[in-house]
């Protein structure tokens, strides 16, 4: 129907002999897609979801109403860090770090910290049916009493003034959360981070998050600042013990719940993650694409379809395409590229990376086939010596 549909209109736009072209079909057919995704109202692509800390001034209810809950499993290299940035800003905010069955020094790192509030808890071995970092959160979730709490992973920094913007951010709302700024020091990490985000993005909406008459819930799981209340309304973390995605399946859970929920990007809080290569970053994102589309090898193959179509079919209509073709498929690589440029500027880098985007959609794509592939050979996900076999 859609490609019949696209014939009419071709035939009126494209002059005799051009007009039933492969590579004009499939330019036309792209350049309305990527013109669709500008003009949505809810705008994907956009960075105007942000928090930036603008207030380092202390907040008096941080300390009273507020406790730090950090997961960690064989974090030496970054929890010392991640401590140290919350105690800067709040000292005497209570702060529970579950060692997760660690294997390293991270408790001995944590404690070395010589925080009065800080409790390092051992947390206990995994049950069955469950996911690490959820069970580890589960377990600290019990030993929290104030009315809010932050679930911080054991990579981020909170930069100055960061938390008590978070603070003032909660007002009218159960949940806020920021999605941490990559690390970008290798050519992978600034080639390949921005990207991930404008994917995540485009998945996930923030403004539909934020959107009370939307049912999708987004949260980014480095940083979440939620009501200890919803928690317990929604069962804690065991009512979702087996998410791989665990960040947007709180958010999504809480939302049904009637949870007022707010997402954004920010600087100010910072993952000290390494991906410096590109193995580092095909596992990260592997171990949840196959996920994200809920197991489907129907949504799988009208994914593949549907990027080869917006990526790189304009590239093959630039390079094999009549002059129509080549017109279509110009214009759409400028809108494709046009709409990449703002998560560029936002993270400071060039507009010129967005040119390469075909290239980096494609691996992507080869990223999310491999998450495929092993589903189908029993590997569901694996992380941090931990692997997570499918249908156990």
């Amino acid at each position: 129907m859609a490609a019949d549909l696209s014939f009419i209109i071709l035939s009126f736009v494209i002059p005799g002999e051009l007009q039933a072209s492969p590579a004009s079909l499939a330019a036309f057919f792209a350049l309305v897609c990527w013109i669709g995704l500008w003009l949505l109202p809810w705008k994907p692509w956009s960075t105007r979801e942000h928090l930036e800390p603008v207030n380092a001034n202390r907040a008096e209810t941080i300390e009273r109403e507020l406790t730090v809950l950090i997961p960690a499993r064989n974090e030496e290299a970054t929890i010392a860090r991640t401590i140290s940035a919350v105690r800067l800003q709040a000292p005497d905010v209570r702060i529970i770090l579950v060692d997760d069955q660690s294997t390293d020094q991270t408790a001995k790192v944590a404690r070395s910290t010589d925080d009065p509030n800080l409790i390092v808890f051992a947390g206990q071995p995994m049950p069955a049916g469950w996911i690490g970092k959820l069970w580890a959160l589960e377990q600290g979730l019990n030993l929290v009493e104030t009315n809010w709490v932050l679930l911080l992973d054991a990579d981020i920094e909170l930069t100055e003034g960061m938390l008590n913007t978070l603070w003032q951010k909660r007002d009218a709302l159960d949940l806020v959360s920021v999605m941490a700024e990559l690390r970008m020091h290798s050519f992978w990490e600034k080639w390949l981070a921005p990207a991930f985000v404008y994917f995540f993005k485009l998945v996930y909406p923030f403004a539909l998050g934020n959107s009370s008459k939307h049912s999708i819930g987004v949260a980014a799981g480095g940083c979440i600042l939620v009501k200890r209340a919803q928690l317990r309304r929604l069962g804690g973390f065991a009512a979702m013990r087996d998410a791989l995605i665990d960040d947007c399946t709180l958010a999504k859970r809480l939302k049904s719940l009637g949870s007022r929920n707010w997402i954004g990007l920010t600087h100010g809080v910072k993952s000290h993650r390494p991906y410096e290569e590109l193995h580092d970053f095909w596992e990260m994102v592997a171990r949840t694409a196959f996920t994200q589309l809920r197991y489907s090898w129907i949504f799988l193959i009208g994914a593949t379809v549907l990027m080869l179509l917006l990526f790189v079919g304009p590239v093959v209509g630039l390079i094999a395409g009549e002059i129509v073709g080549r017109v279509l498929s110009v214009a759409a690589f400028a809108v494709m590229a046009g709409l990449y440029c703002p998560v560029l500027r936002y993270y400071r880098r060039s507009s010129l990376w967005s040119l390469t985007l075909p290239l980096i959609a494609t691996l992507f794509l080869a990223m999310t086939w491999s998450s495929a592939i092993r589903f189908w050979r029993g590997h569901r996900s694996a992380w941090k010596g931990r692997e997570y076999r499918t249908g156990g």
